[in-house]
């Protein structure tokens, strides 16, 4: 047997005196002295956490956030600085939104980190439900991205997010590569490929096999460098409430992130199985699953109530809310409490009461990962590393996991 492997999962909520506060200081997500003093205590965090023996430190891409809620627009940058900082622990980004991003660059820089982590590094990946910042900086035509609400909009969202995912892992793998994919070809242009490239010669004596054709132009490219790891780092996808995204995991041995309440987690913790028994793979129940929630450990309940209301009622009601109608909303403080207990995101209490909520998820299906995630730094970073030393000393001893080998096929 084992221990699940533990990711703290860390993106700044800017601090403010709840909801109001933060209306009162608008736009909050802009001030500089807060996030100059929040992106330095993040060092000592993520040094904290390595030593308290987490398998996994993460991070977001979101952008645009001026209310202060998730500021995090650059995964790459943080995960090359947590490189030179943590001894053990791997770093790795929960994750790139690749509607928006270059497939090839998203591949160059990755590998990058995976060299400079020493291969102690994982890749995520996520198809993006914001539009204020996916549609902008994806440059969607005619559509806006979804929260898999089966419209044409989120069918075309997957189709980029799956077309670039699988381009990202062809990068890596393969020594050269030519996309001719609906929505991100390369080289291109794809009829005549890139004429007249200056330095062919040494390109089509040196370089990989068949990137430059016998007219002298580029037909296919090599990205370098290639990931530490191989064939690659581990990947992780995001997951709300979608079966397909569950089977694209499956079918390709992805770790699929599951933000969502328990029985739809045992659900799709099931269909992962069946989806890879489909395609030859043979998964353990549990195996290459990542369970995702915000945790408090607390002296007692009611100040584990308390903590729900200082540190993330502001976020759920106006953030969580609005984007995922799965997690119930109430129109009263008192009532939307409630709420967030039945949402089946957050859990905790005492430590006795943390450790009975885990094993009830335990007992239905196993998770080989568990990420945590605290609504730093509006919750203060004290509070977050006493809770997190409880779970890795107290709660986590008591989830024991079969110890996964490698799926087979």
């Amino acid at each position: 047997m084992a221990l699940p492997k533990v990711i703290l999962q860390l993106y700044p909520m800017f601090p403010s005196a709840g909801e109001e506060g933060r209306k009162a200081r608008r736009a909050l997500g802009t001030d500089s002295e807060i996030y100059h003093k929040i992106v330095h205590e993040w060092d000592d965090v993520v040094v904290e956490a390595d030593k308290m023996g987490v398998w996994g430190l993460g991070t977001i891409e979101h952008h645009l956030h001026s209310e202060g809620y998730e500021v995090g627009p650059n995964p790459g940058v943080l995960n090359a600085r947590w490189s030179a900082l943590v001894k053990n622990a791997n770093i790795g980004a929960l994750g790139y939104v690749m509607s928006t991003q270059d497939p090839i660059r998203v591949a160059e820089e990755t590998a990058i980190i995976d060299h400079m982590c020493d291969g102690r590094y994982f890749v995520g990946f996520a198809r993006g439900y914001q539009s204020r910042w996916t549609n902008i900086l994806g440059q969607f035509t005619g559509t806006e991205a979804t929260v898999s609400d089966k419209s044409a909009a989120d069918h075309q969202n997957r189709e980029i997010f799956e077309e670039r995912v699988m381009q990202v892992i062809e990068a890596w793998t393969n020594e050269s590569i030519s996309f001719d994919g609906k929505y991100y070809k390369a080289p291109f242009p794809r009829d005549t490929g890139v004429v007249n490239y200056p330095a062919r010669q040494i390109a089509g004596e040196a370089g990989a096999l068949g990137e430059i054709d016998d007219n002298g132009a580029v037909r296919r490219v090599c990205v370098v460098p290639k990931p530490y790891q191989k064939p690659h780092p581990p990947v992780m996808v995001a997951a709300s409430k979608s079966p397909e995204s569950i089977q694209f995991c499956a079918r390709n041995g992805f770790i699929p992130t599951y933000f969502m309440h328990t029985l739809t987690y045992v659900e799709m913790a099931n269909l992962y199985v069946e989806e890879g028994a489909k395609h030859g793979i043979k998964y353990a129940l549990g195996q290459n699953q990542n369970i995702v929630r915000w945790p408090h450990i607390t002296k007692s309940h009611d100040e584990y109530l308390q903590r729900l209301r200082d540190y993330d009622l502001d976020i759920y009601k106006n953030f969580y809310g609005p984007f995922f109608p799965q997690f119930p909303q109430s129109a009263d403080e008192a009532t939307h409490i409630d709420a967030m207990q039945e949402s089946g995101i957050f859990i905790g209490g005492t430590v006795d009461e943390s450790i009975r909520q885990w094993r009830e998820i335990y007992d239905q299906a196993p998770a080989e990962y568990i990420t945590l995630i605290w609504h730093w730094a509006q919750c203060p970073k004290e509070v977050m590393m006493d809770e997190l030393q409880q779970f890795m000393d107290k709660v986590l001893p008591e989830l024991e996991v079969p110890e996964f080998a490698a799926a087979a096929e």
